[in-house]
């Protein structure tokens, strides 16, 4: 093969590689809240569904005006769902649930938080404040089948623990929800650092 069609075909894969290393980078998003802001890597390389449901709610400013509903200290922070009159806000239909993508329940870590239906997902997620491997899936056990982690907190964890140390108290039937609401006032698509 001649020297410079060697050289043309490197170049050619290199030039290639580039490009697929560009289109392989996460999401992130920017979520505001009146406690600060939160910067989130999304997973689309593990957790595609997941992260297409987010976005789909993130690009209808669905998050906007919803709140951190439950805010258990030592666990999680669960938001994306209720009005600060806890009402809940119809969503669109519930996804398959990822949870089989072996990424853990780590501190900062996003999850998808659904009802005892293993595949009940569809708006509401959770940040982990701490590791939850009992979050986690567990092969070939329905019971322990988990909660599909689709992110992480890359900047703004203060604001996260700001959240989970705000008091709690029992409203409309729901426990642990903040005394003073905790609001997203946006959550927005941003181009990664």
């Amino acid at each position: 093969m001649p020297k410079a069609l060697i050289i043309t075909f490197i170049a050619s894969a290199f030039i290639a590689m580039a490009a697929l290393t560009v289109q392989a980078a996460n999401p992130q998003v920017l979520m505001k809240t009146n406690k600060g802001d939160i910067t989130i890597e999304l997973f689309q390389d593990k957790a595609p569904v997941s992260v297409k449901n987010f976005l789909s709610y993130v690009d209808d400013k669905f998050y906007e005006g919803l709140i951190f509903h439950r805010v258990i200290k030592g666990f999680m922070i669960q938001g994306g769902g209720m009005t600060p009159d806890m009402h809940e806000k119809s969503s669109k239909p519930p996804i398959k649930n990822e949870a089989s993508n072996r990424v853990k329940n780590d501190r900062g870590t996003l999850a998808m938080a659904r009802t005892m239906d293993i595949n009940s997902a569809t708006c509401q997620f959770f940040i982990n404040l701490v590791a939850n491997d009992f979050l986690n899936h567990v092969p070939d056990n329905p019971e322990k089948f988990g909660y599909a982690v689709f992110g992480k907190v890359v900047a703004g964890m203060d604001v996260v623990d700001a959240i989970a140390a705000v008091p709690t108290g029992t409203k409309s039937g729901h426990q642990d929800v903040p005394r003073e609401p905790v609001t997203i006032l946006s959550v927005t698509r941003v181009a990664a650092k």
